[in-house]
């Protein structure tokens, strides 16, 4: 592609290496494949420094491309009140993963704080150290349009202003539902309060030029907001996997059955069932070597869960590891464990990482509701099968033919998966397409 025929735009997005987690994913994968399909971002985002980030990936700094401009900014957030005034280490998950089971007092207070003094989120404050930047970006008239990603769902408020002040096309990620997202009532949010955030999602969803959302149930939610939105600018672009990410041989072990599940997990996932069919397992198929391995966040809440069920001898506990090692777990695995929370608008929940589980060829068992985006995309794929949150029979009768299988060969990977439309680049050009179509416009 000529450097004459790219369309230059600029990415906002708060979440960029050396930032950890899923969210950081998306936004470099676009912005590497971008040009291929005639867009150049440009990048704006906070100074890593200063940023409030739950996870670190160091190798992802690798992964941005050579030659891409990144402007990096200061901000202005609470979290390091949080930390000093609550005693922890640690800046609150997604989910409050890495919170106690059972807040106490002073949760509740920052909790409430947080809900209802920041909004939408703790992150808001750096939304006026990126507009000024972004002010000084503009003046020069290079960039055609703007894309912004979230959560955290303030920076959509950025774009907002920009799309006020110079009416460029504005395309808004939406990577998580916003006001519907599970662990919203956790946030303790007075009637007025709420009505704000409400306002200003509405605001986004209306004024925005494209909406980008990752699954199908999520353009249902944001469709069923009392907003005057136009479904024709919404467009399901999920997540994926990078296939350069996959560097590693499958590797299924020999002599173990090993069940890995990668990524956050809390009490509101509602593993109860899988449980009991493992604890199951050990008791009819006594001669195989079960391992569950979970890499990644565990909650407290889930930990006691498996020690109720009986399992915890069994369970292997890696915490969070960079990307690249994740997917060498998981590639060392026999098959790959999936779950989704077990709460309202469940079925927009399509994890980032269940492409990536696609992309390792391992068979995948799932625990979530039937129907659902998941459910039909591991279907579609032949990738393994989704089971409901109580369907303990049909689960046990899936993982007893798994273990008899294991038995004669224990390589389990499946021969062929149809994934190629979740690979990056092909997300890409389809991110490229909206743009380009309403720049023209």
């Amino acid at each position: 592609m000529k450097e004459t025929d790219q369309t230059d735009i600029l990415y906002i997005s708060y979440y960029w290496p050396p930032s950890g987690g899923p969210g950081v994913q998306r936004g470099l994968k676009f912005c590497k494949y971008m040009p291929q399909f005639g867009v150049r971002p440009t990048v704006l985002t906070v100074d890593e420094k200063q940023a409030s980030y739950p996870l670190l990936d160091e190798t992802f700094s690798q992964e941005v491309p050579e030659g891409l401009q990144v402007y990096r900014t200061a901000t202005s957030e609470p979290f390091e009140y949080y930390k000093k005034l609550s005693g922890k280490k640690e800046i609150p998950y997604s989910g409050f993963a890495n919170q106690q089971s059972k807040d106490t007092l002073v949760d509740k207070l920052f909790k409430f704080v947080r809900g209802n003094l920041f909004i939408p989120d703790a992150r808001v404050g750096w939304n006026k150290h990126a507009i000024r930047k972004a002010d000084e970006l503009l003046q020069g008239g290079k960039y055609k349009a703007i894309v912004t990603t979230s959560p955290p769902h303030s920076t959509q408020l950025i774009g907002l202003k920009l799309k006020q002040k110079y009416n460029l096309p504005w395309i808004a990620d939406l990577r998580d539902p916003w006001t519907n997202i599970h662990y919203y009532d956790q946030l303790y949010h007075t009637p007025l309060a709420k009505r704000l955030d409400e306002k200003y999602e509405r605001q986004v969803l209306e004024q925005a030029d494209a909406i980008i959302v990752t699954s199908e149930d999520t353009k249902r939610l944001f469709l069923n907001k009392p907003a005057s939105i136009d479904g024709r600018k919404i467009h399901v672009i999920p997540n994926g996997y990078d296939g350069a990410d996959f560097v590693y041989q499958s590797k299924p072990p020999k002599n173990e059955f090993v069940i890995t599940y990668t990524g956050t997990i809390t009490e509101q996932y509602n593993i109860d069932v899988f449980l009991k069919v493992l604890a199951h397992m050990l008791t009819v198929h006594s001669e195989i070597n079960y391992k569950l391995r979970f890499v990644g966040k565990v909650s407290e809440g889930i930990k006691k869960r498996i020690e109720k069920a009986g399992v915890l001898g069994i369970t292997e506990f890696i915490p969070y590891v960079p990307h690249q090692e994740a997917i060498k777990y998981m590639m060392e695995s026999t098959v790959l464990f999936l779950a989704i929370a077990d709460v309202e608008n469940v079925y927009a929940n399509v994890p980032g990482k269940l492409f990536e589980y696609l992309a390792s060829n391992k068979p995948i068992i799932a625990l979530g509701p039937v129907h659902s985006d998941m459910d039909r995309i591991i279907d579609e794929c032949g990738a393994g099968r989704l089971f409901h949150y109580t369907a303990y029979d049909l689960m046990l009768d899936h993982m007893n033919q798994w273990s008899k299988a294991w038995k004669i060969n224990p390589n389990l990977d499946l021969p062929y998966i149809n994934h190629s439309r979740f690979s990056r680049e092909s997300l890409t050009e389809e991110l490229a397409k909206v743009i380009k179509k309403l720049v023209k416009k």
